[in-house]
């Protein structure tokens, strides 16, 4: 009876572990990328031209 409490609790548990996971890697890859298209861009006359 345990054993079958555990595995509905992580059955629960398990997909907001996954999608809480995903958000942090893409809020941290969007940071990391949007952090190397500025370096990259800097100098750039374009710039002035992004609203």
């Amino acid at each position: 009876m345990l054993g079958g409490i555990i595995i509905v609790v992580l059955l629960l548990i398990t997909p907001v572990i996954i999608v809480a996971s995903a958000s942090i890697i893409a809020a941290l890859l969007g940071g990391v990328l949007n952090n190397d298209a500025a370096a990259r861009a800097e100098g750039s006359e374009l710039l002035e031209t992004n609203f």
